[in-house]
């Protein structure tokens, strides 16, 4: 993942698409978010579970342990090494889902600048990326979207795409109390395959995090 995402729907169509039975708290606000654009560092909706039951919060894209404070903090966790290398140890209990309407990535296609393709659901769902992070409320707090292999003709957009669950996956994700194992081999395995999107063309205009509006997901004619 290249680092930008789309997240526009409201946060009441990703619980609707996560199917949450329960009651839940929402941190995020009642209207759409109307982000087409979302860079590293900022604010990203996250739906999770706590001891009082599912919320929905807005918590920094990133983060790091406090021991490595030198560094610039990581927005997304290799798959294969999140659930056994120290960098992510103290978060790697902490599960989440980050709801998303798509992803950005750059393909050097020989012209003057990289060419960004935004990347989708086919079904037009929400996409549920696994993700882990810090939920204690305090300025240390964030999250980092689980990343694996891409597969089939994804590959040749970028070599890694976020982990995306199915609805009832995502529920267990962040709602079962589960031994590390599982949770690794759920994420390891169970991920949604690259069949399941579709990537287009889009305006290099989305290579300046300043620009915001919808035009940015539209695919070039």
């Amino acid at each position: 993942m290249c680092g930008r995402l789309s997240q526009y729907r409201g946060i009441h169509d990703f619980v609707e698409t996560l199917s949450l039975p329960e009651a839940w708290r929402n941190n995020v606000g009642d209207q759409p978010l109307d982000r087409y654009n979302i860079a590293p560092t900022t604010p990203v909706a996250v739906l999770r579970m706590d001891e009082a039951g599912p919320r929905a919060d807005l918590v920094r894209w990133g983060w790091r342990p406090h021991w490595a404070a030198g560094r610039a903090a990581p927005i997304n966790a290799r798959v294969e090494k999140v659930a056994h290398g120290p960098f992510f140890r103290a978060i790697w209990p902490h599960r989440a889902i980050t709801p998303i309407d798509g992803w950005y990535e750059w393909v050097d296609e020989g012209g003057p600048k990289k060419q960004p393709y935004h990347i989708r659901r086919q079904d037009g769902r929400p996409a549920l990326c696994a993700s882990i992070g810090q939920f204690t409320g305090t300025e240390h707090d964030g999250f980092v979207i689980i990343t694996a292999d891409s597969q089939g003709g994804m590959v040749d957009v970028h070599d890694r795409r976020p982990v995306v669950l199915s609805p009832e996956l995502a529920y267990e994700w962040i709602t079962a109390t589960m031994p590390s194992e599982h949770a690794e081999q759920l994420v390891l395995n169970l991920g949604e395959p690259a069949e399941a999107f579709e990537w287009y063309r889009v305006s290099v205009a989305v290579g300046n995090v300043r620009n915001q509006g919808a035009e940015l997901i539209k695919p070039l004619q």
